[in-house]
């Protein structure tokens, strides 16, 4: 089966693909701008859009976020897992029934599914090819190197010392002489060093043989290797994008005519310049390596009549520098700004707030610490409120945010071990509007007691955790279809004995449910298992379960003294169950997790 996290990665990519698209038409804009100002600027602003593509907008944006919450929590947030059910009263699913699909729609759904795995091995694939190349050409130059002899005295070397004396470069570059019919080139990033092709010197003159030289100086000082190899990695990553290989070829017309340009500002003649351009291709057999900075890169024809007929570019006057410094700007705060502004109250939290504000209050909350020494621990709802015996902190935290205990980080480590008794009750004319309050009200309130009295701060993060994927066996599901009145042997009923579907009853070993629904009995599986369960099993129709499993030693959750069924050490195993009963399967994978994160919580105050 395909790993959950395929689908948000598609998701994250195919907008990094259209945002560094954007970023590199913009680009385009600029440099038609700049068209008449000196090559180097427009270079520059193709190597930003080429590294746009291995910088996504993501990590500027979520820097927005983590500075938004810098400045405050958020205390009431929407869970998004169950993590401790009311135990031992039975709770009313909303879903309505649903009628399970078709066998055909099944298998065209599982076919869909497979699409982005299928998308991966083609990526990689021409990843994987794309890299080969490279290496491959690489390799091949890397040969010629270590053929190649040190040239240590001569007229080349006194040319290149001069060359780079004039050029500002401080420390000496290697000149190796060798037998492959290569142009002239820098090879090497960390410690380059010119190639030059043994017998070429003696079709230049002394003019020529600078000239040439000055080129590839200045291909060392600017670093163009560097840029080159940046730029691989864009095109092997991002093979299928053509975009990136337009890039390619700009970047190489620009960083041949920054060279020229200065080149010619050296006081070397420009027909001088051009001569000696027209005899390296005269004298190499082939076109020259992308890993290699040459000489001859580029349109020659047109670099030729630009070298021969344009004069001196013209530097960037004061308009257009501010208009790059103002670009700049936008390009990296932008998506800050939209992060700052995206981690404020969305809408789902006004809502919420909304929601809350129009609860009814607990007029009356007492909370004490528990002395009973009980090891129970129990958690409900009453007609007029919430009451918890010997609870610690963490299991009232949890039911409030419906999570699971690997879905908490922050809290200081006496959440788990000090225990309260909590009674909260509503006012007597509020007990009827309390009655009609469904779960997650009856949460948000929970949530807004725990801030009042234990001034509980939080905020959400994703994370990549290990999770289930709860999936279809491959001999298909064995699920039995939810029917009205049907019942199991010591099953569960409602308040007035009837029962009826989302009715369920768990403990450790044990799950008994009455018209569920899949996304209902994957929260209730993370719950036996301590981890995310996810359902990919596309069944949208409501189910009744029996199951009973010898439980491990992996986390309960919380049950009174009267929770049923008893586990029994014969049993089979939870994840074979989950095959042999429901025709289901577990799989292991990774994928983002919400986990809340507690910025800051005291101990209440004695009543």
């Amino acid at each position: 089966m395909i790993p959950n996290n395929l689908s948000a990665i598609g998701t994250a990519m195919a907008n990094h693909l259209w945002q560094s698209t954007l970023f590199a038409a913009l680009v385009g804009v600029l440099t038609l701008a700049l068209r008449k100002n000196r090559a180097q600027v427009r270079y520059r602003l193709w190597l930003a859009a080429s590294v746009k593509f291995l910088i996504p907008f993501s990590l500027l944006i979520s820097l927005g976020g983590h500075l938004a919450r810098a400045r405050g929590s958020i205390s009431v947030q929407n869970g998004l897992y169950w993590a401790v059910e009311e135990v031992g009263q039975p709770f009313l699913t909303k879903t309505p029934p649903v009628v399970a699909p078709s066998a055909s729609s099944l298998w065209n759904s599982h076919l869909l599914s497979l699409l982005p795995l299928a998308l991966a091995v083609l990526w990689l694939c021409g990843f994987i090819a794309a890299l080969a190349l490279w290496w491959l050409r690489w390799q091949r130059v890397a040969g010629a190197v270590r053929a190649a002899v040190p040239a240590l005295r001569g007229r080349e070397v006194d040319a290149l010392r001069q060359v780079e004396h004039i050029a500002g470069v401080s420390k000496p570059t290697p000149l190796l002489f060798t037998q492959d019919s290569l142009e002239p080139g820098i090879f090497g990033i960390v410690r380059p060093v010119l190639l030059w092709p043994v017998g070429i010197s003696g079709h230049f003159g002394d003019a020529h043989l600078r000239a040439i030289l000055a080129h590839e100086i200045w291909h060392v000082r600017r670093r163009d290797n560097l840029a080159a190899a940046m730029h691989m990695c864009v095109e092997s990553i991002f093979w299928f994008h053509p975009l990136v290989w337009w890039l390619g070829t700009r970047l190489v017309e620009e960083r041949e005519h920054a060279c020229d340009e200065e080149v010619l500002q050296m006081a070397n003649q420009p027909q001088v310049y051009a001569e000696s351009i027209l005899k390296t291709c005269e004298f190499c057999l082939e076109s020259p390596l992308a890993c290699v900075s040459g000489v001859t890169g580029s349109d020659l024809k047109k670099r030729i009549v630009r070298i021969m007929s344009e004069g001196a570019a013209s530097s960037l006057d004061c308009r257009k520098k501010i208009l790059l410094i103002a670009a700049g700007l936008v390009a990296v705060t932008a998506p800050v700004a939209f992060g700052l502004l995206h981690a404020g109250p969305n809408q789902s939290e006004l809502q919420a707030g909304d929601t809350l504000a129009k609860l009814p209050l607990f007029e009356v909350a007492s909370i004490k610490p528990s002395k009973s020494g009980e090891p129970g621990t129990r958690l409900m709802t009453s007609p007029d409120g919430f009451s918890a015996s010997n609870a610690p902190l963490r299991e009232v935290i949890r039911l409030a945010y419906q999570v699971q205990e690997f879905q908490m980080s922050g809290a200081p480590p006496w959440i788990n071990s000090e225990r309260y008794d909590i009674e909260a009750k509503v006012d007597s004319s509020a007990v009827e509007a309390f009655r009609q309050l469904d779960q997650e009200q009856h949460r948000l309130m929970l949530q807004r007691l725990l801030a009042d009295r234990f001034q509980l701060k939080t905020h959400w993060e994703t994370k990549e955790l290990p999770i289930y994927a709860l999936v279809i066996g491959k001999n298909g599901p064995k699920l039995h279809e939810a029917k009205p009145g049907d019942t199991y042997p010591g099953g569960i009923a409602g308040p007035d004995g009837v029962g009826r579907p989302g009715l369920m009853r768990m403990g450790p070993g044990g799950l008994t449910g009455q018209g569920l629904t899949m996304e209902s009995i994957a929260r209730l599986l993370s719950q036996q298992l301590g981890q995310t369960v996810t359902d990919k099993t596309g069944l949208r129709g409501l189910y009744d379960v029996n199951l009973h499993w010898t439980p491990d030693n992996g986390p309960l959750s919380m049950m009174g003294p009267d929770s049923k069924p008893t586990p029994d050490p014969s049993e089979p195993s939870l994840f074979t169950v989950i095959q042999e009963q429901l025709g289901l399967k577990l799989e292991s994978q990774k994928g983002p997790v919400e986990v809340l994160v507690v910025d800051h919580v005291e101990k209440p105050s004695p009543n």
